[in-house]
């Protein structure tokens, strides 16, 4: 499952009170899962975040502890993200990247938060190379949390349900009556473009669209959209199916003549666009004006790395630019001079590829 991250300005975080200090990710270790405390959650959306945020400001923290927080639609929300320093479990601050699932008492955590919970911490160990523990708060200090309920997900190995029905209560093909039905999970790549479980991008939305024009569309239970789901797979292995396929040529996975036919024409991977060349760090001192400065503030609030930024980025270099710069650097692994927030070569250049 594919990890997107609402960041933190666009559920709107307060700004820091203080910088956490940056953590390489080669220092982590162990993946926490909290809960929000006795009390059943009722809040929604951006509001979650933004509650935590407020409390934990009010206790004099930086700001919200923990490293991600996870809603009950399944929905993730930047905190400190992957490489700063939380305030979630005395001792493991470091060691350890902290989520919260948006639950509390003995509420039930729902598929999608499991789900997108289990997605972070598969993508967490992607990113530090390793297997991390998984744990529960109360593996760290004497506490409650993350619940009763949540504390023997985690302890069963965090698992996740393999299918989801489709709408209309058929299960998709190769499962047998009593069973857990199988499907497909994994991807293609035809003309430069991958399809199957995970895949992303418009041409999924455009795939999902064209099975629904044709009479497909019953497993969606929303949709289509731009990553490729279950539904996605029972939508094209019902087509598959309508073409004569049987077996593993209709398993709901894209293959070239299927593909062609449901399309018209097989969509293609757009040409990289040239990194731009450095021009200069003459360009990014202060007093400097020019449209470079604009282009870098850009880059760096694409990549997520804007948060110092008020207004713009616009074309005159400020000290809100310097610290978003050495943000980034720092996120390299860099530190004293080679993070000192002035770009050179290397640092446009990661940047802009």
């Amino acid at each position: 499952m594919p990890v997107e991250i609402i960041s933190r300005a666009t559920w709107g975080a307060k700004p820091w009170n203080g910088d956490p200090a940056h953590v390489p990710l080669s220092d982590r270790r162990e993946f926490f899962v909290h809960y929000d405390g006795a009390h059943h959650i009722g809040r929604t959306g951006y509001a979650i975040p933004r509650a935590i945020d407020a409390q934990h400001h009010a206790q004099g923290w930086a700001g919200i502890g923990y490293h991600f927080v996870v809603d009950q639609a399944g929905t993730v929300y930047e905190g400190r993200g992957w490489e700063r320093k939380g305030a979630h479990c005395p001792g493991h601050n470091v060691s350890g990247i902290g989520v919260q699932i948006a639950v509390g008492g003995d509420q039930e955590p729902s598929e999608a938060a499991l789900a997108a919970c289990r997605a972070l911490y598969d993508e967490a160990c992607r990113k530090t190379g390793r297997t991390l523990a998984q744990r529960g708060h109360r593996d760290g200090i004497a506490t409650q949390c993350p619940g009763d309920k949540l504390y023997a997900w985690v302890r069963a190995g965090m698992p996740v349900k393999a299918t989801e029905q489709p709408a209309d209560g058929t299960a998709p093909q190769g499962g047998t009556s009593g069973t857990v039905p199988s499907i497909a999970r994994y991807r293609t790549t035809i003309n430069g473009v991958q399809y199957g479980y995970g895949a992303h991008g418009p041409h999924v939305t455009r795939v999902g669209e064209a099975l629904v024009a044709a009479g497909f569309g019953a497993p969606y239970r929303v949709g289509p959209g731009p990553t490729w789901t279950d539904a996605d797979t029972a939508a094209y292995a019902a087509y598959q199916r309508s073409l004569g396929y049987t077996g593993a040529d209709a398993d709901g996975v894209p293959g070239e003549t299927s593909l062609r036919r449901l399309l018209g024409a097989l969509p293609g991977k757009a040409p990289a666009k040239a990194e731009p060349a450095f021009p200069g760090r003459d360009k990014f001192r202060p007093g400097a004006n020019n449209r470079y400065v604009t282009m870098l503030g850009e880059r760096l609030v694409a990549k997520g790395y804007g948060r110092h930024y008020h207004r713009g980025p616009g074309p005159r270099w400020g000290e809100a630019d310097r610290r978003n710069v050495q943000d980034f650097q720092r996120s390299q692994g860099w530190r004293g001079s080679d993070a000192d927030g002035y770009p050179g070569p290397q640092t446009w250049r990661r940047l802009f590829t």
